[in-house]
């Protein structure tokens, strides 16, 4: 039986061994494995950080993806706690 164990000629793993170069060529396929897959790791972790916050921005928005009014605004800076309920009042007052 020829290859062995290994399926073939040139060795196993993602990229076929390396050909000759024996467990040189295993342990660049096993660094190049593991580079991958924690690259592609790192590659989610990233995009749902950036896709949850975009939430936030979300809820900034009304439906339709209308901009919200000056009221809405305001009343989310009061809930937030950014101003105080004097000043919530007052710049309400200026809005009518």
């Amino acid at each position: 039986m020829m290859g062995g164990w290994t399926g073939g000629c040139c060795g196993l793993g993602l990229f076929g061994g390396f050909g000759g170069l024996g467990v040189v060529g295993w342990i660049l396929n096993l660094v190049i494995t593991v580079g991958l897959i924690v690259g592609a790791v790192i590659l989610v972790i990233w995009l749902v950080r950036r896709l949850s916050s975009g939430a936030s921005l979300q809820g900034a928005l009304t439906a339709g993806g209308a901009r919200p009014s000056a009221k809405e605004i305001l009343q989310e800076r009061y809930a937030r706690g950014e101003i105080t309920r004097e000043q919530y009042q007052e710049m309400l007052s200026d809005l009518k």
